[in-house]
Protein backbone atom coordinates (compact mmCIF):
# COMPACT_ATOMS: atom_id res chain seq x y z
CA UNK A 1 0.00 0.00 0.00
CA UNK A 2 2.83 2.65 0.71
CA UNK A 3 4.50 1.50 -2.73
CA UNK A 4 1.19 2.44 -4.39
CA UNK A 5 0.65 5.98 -2.21
CA UNK A 6 4.15 6.54 -3.47
CA UNK A 7 3.70 5.92 -7.03
CA UNK A 8 1.00 8.22 -7.36
CA UNK A 9 2.56 10.68 -5.07
CA UNK A 10 5.53 10.84 -7.42
CA UNK A 11 3.00 10.70 -10.58
CA UNK A 12 1.42 13.94 -9.01
CA UNK A 13 4.69 15.43 -8.80
CA UNK A 14 5.54 14.49 -12.86
CA UNK A 15 2.49 16.34 -13.81
CA UNK A 16 4.43 19.58 -13.94
CA UNK A 17 6.88 18.19 -16.60
CA UNK A 18 4.08 16.98 -19.43
CA UNK A 19 0.39 15.56 -18.01
CA UNK A 20 -0.55 11.93 -17.42
CA UNK A 21 1.98 9.10 -18.40
CA UNK A 22 0.06 6.79 -20.73
CA UNK A 23 1.66 3.75 -19.08
CA UNK A 24 -0.85 5.05 -15.70
CA UNK A 25 -3.73 3.70 -17.24
CA UNK A 26 -4.80 0.54 -17.47
CA UNK A 27 -3.61 -1.27 -20.66
CA UNK A 28 -6.28 -2.14 -22.51
CA UNK A 29 -7.62 1.86 -21.86
CA UNK A 30 -4.10 3.39 -22.58
CA UNK A 31 -4.74 1.28 -26.25
CA UNK A 32 -8.33 1.94 -26.63
CA UNK A 33 -8.14 6.02 -25.35
CA UNK A 34 -11.52 5.60 -24.02
CA UNK A 35 -13.00 5.12 -20.69
CA UNK A 36 -16.64 3.82 -20.50
CA UNK A 37 -17.94 5.98 -17.46
CA UNK A 38 -21.51 4.92 -16.04
CA UNK A 39 -24.43 8.13 -15.20
CA UNK A 40 -27.56 8.77 -14.17
CA UNK A 41 -28.66 12.19 -16.13
CA UNK A 42 -31.27 13.34 -14.19
CA UNK A 43 -29.70 15.11 -11.46
CA UNK A 44 -29.10 19.10 -12.49
CA UNK A 45 -26.31 20.11 -11.55
CA UNK A 46 -24.30 17.23 -11.48
CA UNK A 47 -25.43 15.48 -14.95
CA UNK A 48 -28.53 16.11 -16.87
CA UNK A 49 -29.78 15.73 -20.35
CA UNK A 50 -29.87 19.20 -21.56
CA UNK A 51 -33.54 19.06 -23.98
CA UNK A 52 -32.21 21.57 -26.52
CA UNK A 53 -29.31 19.38 -27.86
CA UNK A 54 -30.10 16.06 -26.06
CA UNK A 55 -26.37 15.68 -24.58
CA UNK A 56 -25.22 15.67 -20.98
CA UNK A 57 -24.29 18.77 -19.56
CA UNK A 58 -23.49 19.37 -16.02
CA UNK A 59 -20.64 19.31 -13.23
CA UNK A 60 -19.88 15.97 -13.48
CA UNK A 61 -19.89 16.04 -17.02
CA UNK A 62 -17.35 19.53 -17.04
CA UNK A 63 -15.19 17.28 -14.49
CA UNK A 64 -15.15 13.53 -16.52
CA UNK A 65 -14.55 15.92 -19.89
CA UNK A 66 -11.34 17.52 -17.59
CA UNK A 67 -10.20 14.29 -16.12
CA UNK A 68 -10.21 12.88 -19.94
CA UNK A 69 -8.07 15.69 -21.22
CA UNK A 70 -5.68 15.42 -18.51
CA UNK A 71 -5.63 11.45 -19.07
CA UNK A 72 -5.25 12.14 -23.06
CA UNK A 73 -8.25 10.13 -23.31
CA UNK A 74 -12.19 10.20 -24.49
CA UNK A 75 -15.45 9.47 -22.08
CA UNK A 76 -17.91 6.86 -23.66
CA UNK A 77 -20.85 8.33 -21.25
CA UNK A 78 -23.09 6.01 -20.71
CA UNK A 79 -26.77 7.17 -19.12
CA UNK A 80 -28.57 4.42 -17.23
CA UNK A 81 -30.77 4.19 -14.09
CA UNK A 82 -29.43 5.13 -11.04
CA UNK A 83 -29.96 1.63 -9.36
CA UNK A 84 -27.74 -0.17 -12.54
CA UNK A 85 -24.86 2.47 -12.11
CA UNK A 86 -22.99 -0.10 -9.43
CA UNK A 87 -24.09 -3.39 -11.67
CA UNK A 88 -22.78 -1.56 -14.83
CA UNK A 89 -19.05 -1.86 -13.02
CA UNK A 90 -19.40 -5.28 -11.46
CA UNK A 91 -20.50 -6.63 -14.96
CA UNK A 92 -17.53 -4.65 -16.80
CA UNK A 93 -20.05 -2.54 -18.57
CA UNK A 94 -18.48 0.41 -17.65
CA UNK A 95 -14.78 1.79 -15.96
CA UNK A 96 -15.60 4.02 -13.83
CA UNK A 97 -19.24 5.77 -11.92
CA UNK A 98 -18.96 9.75 -12.25
CA UNK A 99 -22.39 10.41 -11.20
CA UNK A 100 -23.32 12.17 -8.18
CA UNK A 101 -23.09 8.90 -5.72
CA UNK A 102 -22.00 9.00 -2.12
CA UNK A 103 -19.32 7.02 -0.99
CA UNK A 104 -20.91 5.12 1.73
CA UNK A 105 -18.77 2.38 3.97
CA UNK A 106 -21.48 0.15 2.62
CA UNK A 107 -20.42 0.06 -1.00
CA UNK A 108 -16.21 0.31 -0.16
CA UNK A 109 -17.21 -3.57 0.33
CA UNK A 110 -16.85 -3.65 -3.72
CA UNK A 111 -15.93 -0.05 -4.24
CA UNK A 112 -13.12 2.45 -3.87
CA UNK A 113 -13.94 5.94 -4.26
CA UNK A 114 -12.15 9.20 -5.19
CA UNK A 115 -14.09 11.69 -3.30
CA UNK A 116 -14.53 15.49 -5.34
CA UNK A 117 -17.50 17.23 -3.57
CA UNK A 118 -19.81 17.49 -0.03
CA UNK A 119 -23.03 16.54 0.00
CA UNK A 120 -25.75 15.51 2.27
CA UNK A 121 -29.30 14.49 2.10
CA UNK A 122 -32.22 17.18 2.58
CA UNK A 123 -35.76 17.66 2.93
CA UNK A 124 -38.04 20.69 0.56
CA UNK A 125 -41.43 20.65 0.24
CA UNK A 126 -43.11 22.55 -2.58
CA UNK A 127 -43.64 26.64 -1.60
CA UNK A 128 -47.31 26.65 -1.39
CA UNK A 129 -47.35 24.05 1.18
CA UNK A 130 -48.65 25.74 4.23
CA UNK A 131 -48.98 21.99 5.96
CA UNK A 132 -44.86 22.08 6.51
CA UNK A 133 -43.93 25.11 8.54
CA UNK A 134 -40.64 23.24 10.12
CA UNK A 135 -39.15 19.86 10.62
CA UNK A 136 -41.86 18.81 13.51
CA UNK A 137 -44.45 19.04 10.43
CA UNK A 138 -42.58 16.43 8.50
CA UNK A 139 -43.61 13.63 11.25
CA UNK A 140 -46.69 11.07 9.30
CA UNK A 141 -46.70 12.56 6.13
CA UNK A 142 -45.70 11.20 2.82
CA UNK A 143 -41.81 11.86 1.99
CA UNK A 144 -40.68 11.08 -2.04
CA UNK A 145 -37.01 10.26 -3.12
CA UNK A 146 -35.09 7.63 -6.07
CA UNK A 147 -35.54 4.66 -4.00
CA UNK A 148 -32.36 2.94 -4.77
CA UNK A 149 -30.64 5.93 -3.57
CA UNK A 150 -29.22 6.05 0.11
CA UNK A 151 -31.83 8.40 0.86
CA UNK A 152 -34.81 6.07 1.82
CA UNK A 153 -32.73 4.76 4.83
CA UNK A 154 -31.21 8.39 5.71
CA UNK A 155 -35.22 9.18 5.67
CA UNK A 156 -36.14 5.98 8.14
CA UNK A 157 -33.41 6.92 10.18
CA UNK A 158 -34.28 10.86 10.74
CA UNK A 159 -37.89 9.56 11.34
CA UNK A 160 -36.80 7.13 14.06
CA UNK A 161 -35.14 9.70 15.69
CA UNK A 162 -37.31 13.04 14.98
CA UNK A 163 -40.35 11.08 15.04
CA UNK A 164 -41.11 8.15 16.63
CA UNK A 165 -38.63 8.66 19.58
CA UNK A 166 -41.08 11.20 20.38
CA UNK A 167 -43.90 9.01 19.82
CA UNK A 168 -44.79 10.73 17.11
CA UNK A 169 -46.21 9.19 13.44
CA UNK A 170 -42.96 7.70 11.25
CA UNK A 171 -42.56 9.71 8.10
CA UNK A 172 -44.09 7.48 5.20
CA UNK A 173 -41.22 7.08 2.03
CA UNK A 174 -42.79 7.11 -1.33
CA UNK A 175 -39.80 5.43 -3.62
CA UNK A 176 -39.45 6.71 -7.10
CA UNK A 177 -36.98 5.33 -9.69
CA UNK A 178 -35.81 8.97 -11.21
CA UNK A 179 -35.39 12.17 -9.46
CA UNK A 180 -37.18 14.45 -11.99
CA UNK A 181 -40.54 11.71 -11.21
CA UNK A 182 -40.16 13.25 -7.05
CA UNK A 183 -41.19 16.99 -8.78
CA UNK A 184 -43.93 15.52 -10.44
CA UNK A 185 -45.34 13.76 -7.30
CA UNK A 186 -44.67 16.48 -4.96
CA UNK A 187 -46.93 19.08 -7.89
CA UNK A 188 -49.75 16.39 -8.08
CA UNK A 189 -50.12 16.28 -4.64
CA UNK A 190 -49.02 12.15 -4.50
CA UNK A 191 -46.79 13.13 -1.45
CA UNK A 192 -46.07 16.46 0.74
CA UNK A 193 -42.22 16.67 0.99
CA UNK A 194 -39.34 15.22 -0.62
CA UNK A 195 -35.33 14.48 0.05
CA UNK A 196 -32.72 15.35 -1.95
CA UNK A 197 -28.66 16.05 -2.13
CA UNK A 198 -27.77 19.53 -0.62
CA UNK A 199 -25.81 20.45 -3.55
CA UNK A 200 -28.87 20.05 -5.92
CA UNK A 201 -31.16 22.28 -4.42
CA UNK A 202 -29.98 25.83 -5.11
CA UNK A 203 -30.01 25.37 -8.69
CA UNK A 204 -33.80 23.59 -8.35
CA UNK A 205 -34.87 26.63 -6.68
CA UNK A 206 -32.81 29.49 -9.00
CA UNK A 207 -34.28 27.27 -12.13
CA UNK A 208 -37.81 27.41 -10.42
CA UNK A 209 -38.07 30.54 -8.50
CA UNK A 210 -41.20 30.73 -6.02
CA UNK A 211 -41.87 27.14 -6.24
CA UNK A 212 -39.98 25.56 -3.70
CA UNK A 213 -39.00 25.81 0.02
CA UNK A 214 -36.54 24.24 2.08
CA UNK A 215 -37.83 22.31 5.21
CA UNK A 216 -34.34 21.57 7.10
CA UNK A 217 -30.58 22.10 6.62
CA UNK A 218 -28.77 18.72 5.47
CA UNK A 219 -29.59 16.48 8.25
CA UNK A 220 -26.83 13.86 6.67
CA UNK A 221 -22.78 14.80 5.73
CA UNK A 222 -21.54 12.11 2.98
CA UNK A 223 -18.71 12.43 0.21
CA UNK A 224 -19.80 11.98 -3.37
CA UNK A 225 -17.25 10.41 -5.25
CA UNK A 226 -16.09 8.58 -8.23
CA UNK A 227 -16.36 5.06 -7.93
CA UNK A 228 -13.93 2.20 -9.37
CA UNK A 229 -13.83 -1.62 -8.93
CA UNK A 230 -11.90 -2.06 -5.87
CA UNK A 231 -9.72 -4.51 -8.51
CA UNK A 232 -9.02 -1.61 -10.74
CA UNK A 233 -6.79 0.39 -8.60
CA UNK A 234 -4.83 1.40 -12.15
CA UNK A 235 -7.31 3.28 -13.46
CA UNK A 236 -8.14 4.94 -9.99
CA UNK A 237 -4.66 6.00 -9.11
CA UNK A 238 -4.09 7.38 -13.29
CA UNK A 239 -7.55 9.43 -12.16
CA UNK A 240 -6.28 10.63 -8.71
CA UNK A 241 -3.17 12.01 -10.83
CA UNK A 242 -5.40 14.14 -12.88
CA UNK A 243 -7.98 15.10 -10.63
CA UNK A 244 -4.94 16.32 -8.34
CA UNK A 245 -3.70 18.35 -11.05
CA UNK A 246 -7.58 19.84 -11.85
CA UNK A 247 -7.32 21.14 -8.08
CA UNK A 248 -3.59 22.52 -8.20
CA UNK A 249 -4.19 24.45 -12.11
CA UNK A 250 -7.51 25.84 -10.78
CA UNK A 251 -10.21 23.81 -13.09
CA UNK A 252 -12.24 22.16 -10.37
CA UNK A 253 -12.10 25.71 -8.85
CA UNK A 254 -13.86 27.29 -11.97
CA UNK A 255 -16.49 24.29 -12.13
CA UNK A 256 -17.37 25.05 -9.16
CA UNK A 257 -18.19 28.52 -9.60
CA UNK A 258 -19.45 27.61 -13.04
CA UNK A 259 -22.16 25.21 -11.26
CA UNK A 260 -22.73 27.49 -8.37
CA UNK A 261 -21.57 24.50 -6.05
CA UNK A 262 -19.20 27.35 -3.43
CA UNK A 263 -21.05 25.34 -0.84
CA UNK A 264 -20.25 21.66 -1.19
CA UNK A 265 -16.54 22.29 -2.50
CA UNK A 266 -14.06 20.08 -1.27
CA UNK A 267 -10.51 21.27 -0.37
CA UNK A 268 -8.87 18.31 -2.17
CA UNK A 269 -9.61 15.16 -3.74
CA UNK A 270 -9.61 11.74 -0.88
CA UNK A 271 -9.81 8.24 -1.19
CA UNK A 272 -12.34 6.38 0.78
CA UNK A 273 -13.02 9.44 3.02
CA UNK A 274 -14.71 9.17 6.28
CA UNK A 275 -17.71 11.44 5.78
CA UNK A 276 -17.23 15.09 7.16
CA UNK A 277 -17.18 16.56 10.27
Amino acid sequence: MLRRLAAVLLAVLALGAGGVAAQTLPPDIAQSKKIRVAVNGSYPPMESVDVATNKLVGFDIDLGEALAKTLGVELEWQDGSFAQLIPSLQSSRADMILSGISDLPARRESLNFIDYLNSGAQFYTLAKNTAIKSPADLCGVHVGTVRSTSFPANIAQYSAENCEKLGKPAIIVDGVDRMPLVATELQQGRIDAAVRGSETLPTMMRDEPDTYRIVTPPFTKVYQGIAFLKTNTALQDAVLVALNKLFADGTYTALIQKWHLEASAAPAPTVNGEPPR
